[in-house]
């Protein structure tokens, strides 16, 4: 932000839809990021038409990946996916660095449709039994770090906390919303929104939770051992409705202000968001030439080589003649 435009001492200014917000509470020792998703993510749930229900999933690990992706200090794609035994059986999301998302879900129409007519439409039904895996992609040079969890009927916020008390063993907490919004003249668009909170205090024994791994006690006990500040940051995040995430009207900053501002919060400037697709002609063109003949053979359709991208549903199409014969 250029100092012409830094809003004046006591006011705020508005990174607007699209961008994930880093804060601090200084007094709380939290620190976090929020994020409400209009027009980028529109433009990715409506390429792929999907049902709402799936949508609405999508829309979820969409913001999930934005607000945890955009925390890497280095060039490289934060992925997220589930695979499940349910309806939806997978969702996929990525960032790449600092802040290029596309994304895609499968599901079984047939199954999602019984669901659907029965009224079981909640993310634990719809995903169903599997696992949640997060992954940090540094490029072909650097190993990859995955972290896996368990998704056993809870929703992709319980889930997500899982995997920060078990892997990064900070005490998190998260909330994720989505929905869509009609505006005047009748024209429905997805919106989505998140917070994540996360308590970092200067002193590490006062991150030590009851149900962190190496904590003083079990999870039975966990609240009596949870620090104040952590546990009147949990309370403030609690009172979060699903209404401010994705109203446009509220602002990631006016959100942070209402929550933390008898404590001051300290905002910082967004991360620009962007419905940007990775793939390319040359990238598929590379794929297919590491292929034998018999696989190229066995894509050839109406005389061509079709690729379609599953993430932002662009088709390629080859001509077989452009690839060696040799196997």
């Amino acid at each position: 932000m250029s100092e012409a435009n830094q809003p004046a001492l006591g006011e705020y200014g508005h990174a607007g839809d699209d961008h994930v917000v880093p804060f601090q509470v200084e007094s709380l020792d939290a620190r976090g990021r929020v994020v409400q998703m209009g027009p980028e993510l529109d433009a990715i749930l409506s390429r792929h038409g999907y049902p709402e229900p799936v949508s609405r999933l999508l829309a979820e690990v969409v913001v999930l990946v934005a607000l945890l992706g955009t925390s890497l200090k280095f060039n490289g794609k934060f992925i997220v996916q589930t695979q499940t035994d349910g309806p939806v059986d997978m969702l996929v999301a990525d960032l790449n660095v600092p802040g290029s998302l596309r994304a895609y879900a499968k599901f079984d129409e047939e199954r999602l449709k019984v669901a659907t007519e029965a009224g079981e439409t909640k993310p634990e039904q719809l995903l169903g039994n599997g696992i949640l895996a997060l992954t940090i992609d540094q490029g072909a040079q650097m190993q990859r770090y995955q972290g896996v969890v368990p998704l056993d009927g809870s929703s992709l916020e319980e889930v997500a906390r899982t995997y920060f008390r078990q892997s990064e063993q900070i005490p998190t907490d998260l909330r994720l919303a989505a929905g869509q919004q009609v505006l005047p003249g009748g024209e429905t668009v997805w919106r989505a929104g998140g917070l994540l909170a996360q308590f970092l205090p200067d002193a590490p024994e006062r991150m030590r939770m009851g149900d962190l791994p190496g904590g003083d006690g079990d999870e039975t006990d966990a609240d009596a051992l949870v620090d104040d500040a952590w546990h009147e940051t949990r309370l403030l995040v609690a009172t979060v409705e699903d209404l401010e995430l994705v109203d446009p009207t509220v602002g990631s900053e006016r959100l942070l202000n209402r929550l933390f501002h008898e404590h001051g919060v300290r905002v910082y400037e967004g991360v620009a968001l962007k419905d940007d697709c990775s793939c390319s002609r040359e990238k598929i063109e590379t794929v297919l030439e590491n292929l034998s003949d018999e696989e190229r053979a066995a894509s050839i359709e109406d005389g061509q080589i079709k690729v379609r991208c599953e993430f932002c549903s662009t088709e390629y199409a080859f001509d077989p003649a452009e690839f060696s014969n040799d196997a």
